[in-house]
């Protein structure tokens, strides 16, 4: 393939440079209409859809930005990246409209413009992340990603436990950053080289001292772990999801997640697989036994996830180790080795996103009449709340992976991944592990619907604006349990080209 010059580099990027565009825009607007920050909502959601447009368009498509002679680039723009760069998009542009309803926010309307720069500087990072095929690119894409959402754990001023989870957020992201940087460091002193598909090449035709390969392997491994949560680089997340604004936290849960795993896969799937079996398993270059590290990781992941949210009476802290399960979960799709188990991680995430957004949001509309997560104080509520009680009940137990809703559908993939590839006993510790679940999402609704208390509960009313945001991901999640025959091909065609 022959390097582009730099205009046709540009022009494979259009996505990232309509982000950064909508992002100035969104500066100079809040700077230009200091009285009207209610429109910069909707600069963002436009500059999302454009954005959007041209995502959709790398469908199908495969090409490296920013290549030379001997470089075969700094991005890969393909179907891959373009299906996270999409995800991305979907989430963020439900986060503007939870933003909406949320009094978190809203009590920081004089900063409306901080919030939504911010939140594209997120974009901005994760769209870059996920087509990054260099170290260095990929360093500062998770930096650009990062410092933004530090800033944003702690955007609610006013709140003790807000400002203890940015300060949290930042220690462990600076340490992890710190760690990976070196990683990459001692990586570039063993091949000569920070691009991904060079690295390859090299570890294929030299011999490597291990004890250092795989030192620095387990730094780089150590900043993505942070990103997609996973043990024993999780210790942030209870503290940052129960303290950060439930907007955040929901962003975090998915956004943040998925660019961390995209690029989990592009360093694995570029870097190591020296090739592909004629069923499509991959042959790893005899360095490091990754299959081996990623079902340790995922077993003790969704094991200390599960048991650990037995235990929570705060929902928000209930959910953050819910989170975490869910990353060993899918993280288990990636130890499979596969383009069958690439294709049951994307699978995962089209679906976690509704879902899990989806309990977060009714989560956040119940907490701002009552003014708390805690789940003994939904003792009751059910009465009062049918509407958003029955779409909490669904949005949990999708969370299970429960029939007909579309996290069965979820599971079930990954589980097929596990069994084609002959690993039953870690898929009976994902069945096992799922079951314990299902006993602090079932809490939940116990306290709602089965709980009498004396104690008045008040009504909450859902606006008309609740009801379609509501609509939007409750439809999803059920027509997807029956019907998921376009995510499948999505995946399908997602994972095509990718590494090529």
């Amino acid at each position: 393939m022959l390097p582009l010059d730099f205009s046709d580099s540009l022009y494979l990027i259009k996505p990232e440079i309509s982000l950064t565009a909508t992002l100035v825009i969104i500066v100079l607007a809040d700077l230009i209409f200091k009285n009207r920050k209610q429109i910069l909502p909707y600069i963002s959601l436009a500059g999302i859809f454009i954005s959007g447009i041209f995502v959709v368009e790398q469908f199908g498509f495969f090409n490296f930005a920013f290549s030379t002679a001997s470089n075969k680039g700094l991005m890969a723009v393909d179907p891959f990246g373009a299906f996270f760069k999409l995800l991305f998009l979907i989430t963020t542009a439900f986060i503007i409209l939870f933003s909406f309803s949320s009094n978190e926010i809203k009590e920081t309307k004089n900063r409306h413009g901080e919030y939504y720069t911010l939140l594209f500087g997120m974009l901005l990072g994760m769209s870059l992340l996920s087509s990054a095929t260099d170290l260095i690119l990929i360093y500062l894409s998770i930096e650009l990603l990062s410092l933004s959402s530090y800033v944003l754990a702690g955007f609610v001023k006013n709140s003790i436990r807000n400002s203890e989870a940015s300060l949290k957020y930042v220690i462990y992201g600076s340490a992890s950053s710190g760690i990976m940087l070196f990683g990459i460091s001692i990586l570039y002193g063993l091949t000569g080289s920070t691009n991904l598909y060079e690295i390859n090449s090299i570890l294929s035709s030299i011999t490597v001292l291990d004890i250092t390969f795989i030192l620095a392997s387990l730094m780089i491994v150590a900043g993505f772990g942070f990103k997609i949560s996973i043990v024993p680089f999780h210790f942030w997340t209870p503290d940052v999801y129960e303290g950060a604004p439930i907007t955040i936290t929901a962003y975090l849960s998915v956004a943040s997640k998925a660019a961390g795993f995209a690029v989990l896969i592009r360093f694995i799937k570029i870097g190591f697989v020296s090739s592909t079996t004629s069923n499509s398993y991959y042959n790893l270059i005899n360095l490091i036994d990754w299959q081996s590290l990623l079902v340790i990781l995922s077993i003790i992941t969704m094991t200390l996830g599960n048991f650990a949210a037995l235990w929570q009476d705060n929902l928000k802290r209930m959910l953050a180790y819910s989170s975490i399960a869910h990353a060993g979960y899918i993280l288990l799709g990636i130890a499979v080795l596969s383009n069958q188990g690439l294709m049951a991680v994307i699978i995962y995430f089209a679906i976690y996103l509704f879902m899990n957004l989806g309990a977060f949001y009714v989560v956040m509309l119940i907490a701002n009449k009552i003014g708390t997560e805690h789940i003994d104080d939904y003792k009751g509520l059910g009465k009062s709340i049918p509407f958003l009680g029955v779409a909490l009940a669904l949005f949990l137990i999708s969370l299970t992976g429960l029939p007909p809703t579309a996290g069965f559908i979820a599971k079930l993939y990954l589980f097929i991944a596990l069994l084609d590839a002959n690993m039953i006993t870690v898929a009976f510790i994902a069945l096992l592990n799922t079951v314990v679940s299902l006993y602090y999402y079932v809490r939940v609704l116990k306290n709602l619907y089965l709980v009498n208390t004396d104690k008045e509960k008040p009504a909450i009313t859902v606006s008309l604006l609740h009801y379609i945001v509501l609509l939007l991901l409750i439809v999803p999640t059920l027509f997807f349990g029956v019907y998921f025959t376009p995510i499948v091909d999505l995946a399908r065609i997602s994972i095509k080209m990718l590494g090529f």
